[in-house]
């Protein structure tokens, strides 16, 4: 294609924008209303799969070591316990310190003053990479000789894991809703450009115009709306993350538990994410409503 063809091409479809003002600033608008609402969902699902994580590390699994083992084999079982796929990290417990730990739980000495370290286990304070393999871990775990018994709270476990599964599949839902509305708003915003212009079309298909000359300013319009909504709510939503966050920050109680990362870690797959949903909404919603126009 010429350079000069290519340029009236691109200008028809600029025009086409401000022909239909107010219908291309309204596609605009729910476009960037959409795609707030995608982003700040995304990231929050983001941020709460983080804070997940981090609960799934405080469900330590306990392996308790056979108490007629001496320390060095207590200790050499951890090599075994680390070479089990799913086991992000593991400490060795010698009984004194489990002693420690139990007697500093209850916060009153005197009660256990009689009490000896050897009537205790050595144990293993095991912490997993996903939960949701708890069941195979642990009977991995069981299966290691030294091992007497393993102890695992597979309730929580189960909890934290059906909280990441509702959360993947509420966004992915929202996210989808929200992508058909832009969509059909552009497509909607290109169908009148084009009905107003469908004896144009119509001429253009009579003198031999190809169909590529004729959707080229369509597809250029809904890819300019698109990529517009897309800009003006990313940089909506980087204003609004971080006011959110720092309002946050400040509330004592919330922020002990409620932990939100800085939004340059979301930057590479936020663009891409406003980017390819812009791209999306506007060429795909442009390229199913000229469809029918171009028989003629």
């Amino acid at each position: 294609m010429k350079f000069n063809k290519f340029s009236y091409l691109m200008k028809e479809g600029i025009r086409g924008i401000f022909l239909h003002g107010f219908m291309s600033f309204a596609a605009v608008c729910v476009t960037v209303a959409c795609l707030l609402i995608v982003g700040l969902f995304s990231s929050l699902v983001y941020n709460l799969n983080i804070m997940v994580d981090d609960l799934n590390k405080t469900n330590e699994v306990i392996a308790y070591v056979d108490e007629n083992l001496d320390d060095a084999e207590a200790k050499s079982i951890g090599s075994n316990i680390n070479h089990i796929e799913n086991v992000q990290e593991s400490t060795f417990i010698h009984r004194k310190e489990a002693l420690e730990q139990f007697v500093a739980t209850y916060d009153n000495p005197e009660y256990f003053s009689g009490l000896s370290p050897d009537t205790l286990e050595h144990r293993y304070s095991i912490i997993l990479m996903d939960n949701r393999k708890l069941t195979e871990t642990v009977d991995a775990l069981r299966a290691i000789p030294g091992i007497s018994d393993v102890e695992a709270a597979n309730e929580l476990a189960e909890g934290f894991t059906t909280v990441q599964d509702v959360l993947e599949i509420v966004s992915v839902l929202v996210i989808a809703i929200l992508l058909v509305v832009s969509l059909l708003i552009i497509s909607n915003t290109v169908k009148l450009a084009m009905y107003d212009r469908r004896d144009e079309i119509a001429i253009m298909k009579m003198v031999g115009a190809t169909n590529g000359f004729i959707r080229l300013p369509f597809i250029v319009e809904g890819f300019t709306l698109g990529m517009l909504g897309a800009g003006i709510a990313f940089g909506i939503e980087w204003a609004l993350y971080d006011g959110l966050v720092g309002r946050i920050e400040q509330m004592e109680m919330a922020k002990n538990f409620l932990k939100f990362v800085p939004f340059t870690e979301l930057l590479g797959p936020m663009v891409a994410t406003f980017v390819g949903a812009g791209l999306f909404v506007g060429v795909v919603g442009s390229w199913t409503s000229i469809r029918k126009f171009l028989n003629v």
